[in-house]
C-alpha cells in the first residue's frame, strides 16, 4: 500500500527535498504550506498542496486525515516552535497517525543559541505526547554556502577559521524518507553529520579546487549582515542569528556520528562531491 506522508514545511528548500525523495521511494505527498504560500507541483498525482496555519492550527486536522506519516519542520528561528510542536503532535495524535518525524537540529541543547534550545524543548514536549515518534538532528547544510561558492565568494559574519561537519541536504532527506517509510526507527534519535570537518576558509578551498577559478572566502562585519539579510527578521529572530554567530566564533559548528552512514548505507556525500555534483 502507498504511503500518505504529511510534509509540513514543504515549501521551503528542506521540505522540498524531503518531498522529492519520498517521491522516489513511491509515496504519496501532503505538501502543508503557510496560508499565502505554494509549494513545488513535482508530480500533481502524488503531491497534494495543503494549506496550515502553524500558529494556530487551523488546518491541521484536514490535513493530518488519512496521512500514515508526518515530518514535522517549523520554520527556521520561530520563536514559537515549541508550541508549533505541542499543536502538530497533539492533532497528530488526536488523528492516529502511526509514525512522526521531527526535524531537529545538531546540539539541540546547546544554551548558547535560543533557537537550538527551543529545539530542545520542542524534542521533549514530542516525546511526552507521541513515545514513538523519531527525531532527526542534522548539522548545516552544505547548501547554505553552495550557491555562493559556484558564484566565487563565500561571505559569513562569523569565523572563517571555526570548524563544520556539513552535511549534504540531499542525504538528509534520503535518511528522512528511509525513517517515514521504514520500520524500526520509533523513538530513536540521529545525529546527522557530514564526514569531514572544514572550515570555511577550506570549503572555498576546495570548492576553488574543484572549479578551477578562485574562490574567496570572507568573513563580513556584523553590521553589513544587520543591514542585509539580517534586516527585516524581528528582534528576537535577529537575537537568535546573532547568538549563533557568536557560538560560532568560539567553537564552530560540529561532531561526530556514524548515524548518517549507517542511514544511508553508504558514506555520505563530501563537500568536494557536492560542489562537483552542482556542476556536471
Amino acid at each position: 500500500m502507498t504511503a500518505t506522508v504529511l510534509v509540513i514545511g514543504a515549501a521551503g528548500k528542506t521540505g522540498r527535498a524531503v518531498t522529492r525523495a519520498l517521491l522516489e521511494r513511491g509515496a504519496r505527498v501532503r505538501a502543508a504550506v503557510r496560508p499565502g504560500s505554494t509549494s513545488e507541483p513535482y508530480a500533481a498525482e502524488l503531491v497534494s498542496p495543503v494549506t496550515v496555519d502553524l500558529e494556530t492550527g487551523l488546518g491541521l486536522e484536514r490535513a493530518l486525515a488519512g496521512a500514515d506519516a508526518v515530518y514535522h519542520l517549523a520554520p527556521n528561528v520561530h520563536p514559537d516552535e515549541v508550541g508549533m510542536a505541542r499543536r502538530v503532535a497533539d492533532a497528530a495524535g488526536a488523528a492516529g497517525v502511526s509514525r512522526f518525524v521531527f526535524h531537529s537540529v545538531l546540539h539541540p541543547d546547546d544554551d548558547a543559541m535560543p533557537h537550538h534550545v527551543r529545539k530542545g524543548e520542542a524534542e521533549r514536549l514530542i516525546r511526552v505526547r507521541l513515545p514513538g515518534a523519531t527525531v532527526l538532528r542534522p548539522a548545516a547544510y552544505h547548501q547554505n554556502v553552495l550557491g555562493s561558492a559556484l558564484g566565487g565568494r563565500i561571505r559569513v559574519p562569523y569565523s572563517l577559521d571555526a570548524p563544520f561537519t556539513n552535511v549534504d541536504l540531499d542525504d538528509v532527506a534520503e535518511v528522512a524518507a528511509r525513517v517515514l517509510t521504514e520500520c524500526g526507527h520509533e523513538g530513536r534519535s540521529y545525529d546527522l553529520v557530514g564526514p569531514e570537518r572544514y572550515s570555511v576558509r577550506e570549503l572555498a578551498a576546495v570548492a576553488a579546487d574543484v572549479l578551477g577559478r578562485e574562490v574567496v572566502a570572507e568573513q563580513i562585519p556584523l553590521s553589513e549582515w544587520l543591514a542585509g539579510p539580517g534586516g527585516g527578521l524581528g528582534e528576537e529572530r535577529t537575537a537568535a542569528l546573532l547568538a549563533m554567530f557568536e557560538a560560532y566564533d568560539r567553537e564552530g559548528f560540529a561532531d561526530e556520528s556514524d548515524d548518517l552512514e549507517r542511514l544511508l548505507g553508504r558514506r555520505p556525500a563530501t563537500w568536494r562531491g557536492v560542489v562537483l555534483r552542482a556542476v556536471t
